[in-house]
């Protein structure tokens, strides 16, 4: 399996909320099922996944710890003017909107969209070793 196919799964995963969508890699095939409780033509998991160690679920976004301490780990090196605001933001629902509002008001989303990016990455190659799956 190549990063790119397991960052697509991961993506898949975390577009919804946790546990709605899922993802198995088969840890030695690299084979990948998905099924999802919204989407109910996608329901392809093994039988057996929970019970083979073969198999193990690709994490969700919050799994991985890659939602607010990314946030503010980006305010904190890139743009600390805007700690206060951005904390005030994350009190509310809606949060990312408005945060990637901002940060489109402030000429940085792109910088964020990068940051995250990379996070990401380095979240998805820890478990990869953590959890002994070999990416080509």
């Amino acid at each position: 399996m190549t990063y790119e196919t397991l960052e697509e799964a991961f993506l898949f995963v975390s577009a919804a909320p946790h546990s709605e969508n899922s993802a198995v890699i088969n840890r030695k095939t690299g084979e990948l099922f998905f099924a999802s409780e919204e989407m109910t033509d996608l329901d392809e998991l093994p039988e057996d996944a929970d019970e083979n160690d073969d198999y193990i679920y690709i994490p969700h976004q919050n799994d991985l710890d890659l939602g607010k301490p990314v946030v503010m780990d980006f305010v904190r090196n890139r743009c600390p003017n805007l700690i206060d605001r951005v904390q005030a933001i994350f009190r509310r629902k809606g949060a990312y909107g408005r945060f990637r509002d901002l940060l489109m008001e402030k000429n940085l989303l792109d910088d964020w969209y990068t940051f995250e990016q990379q996070r990401i990455r380095e979240a998805l190659l820890q478990w990869c070793e953590e959890n002994k799956i070999v990416l080509d």
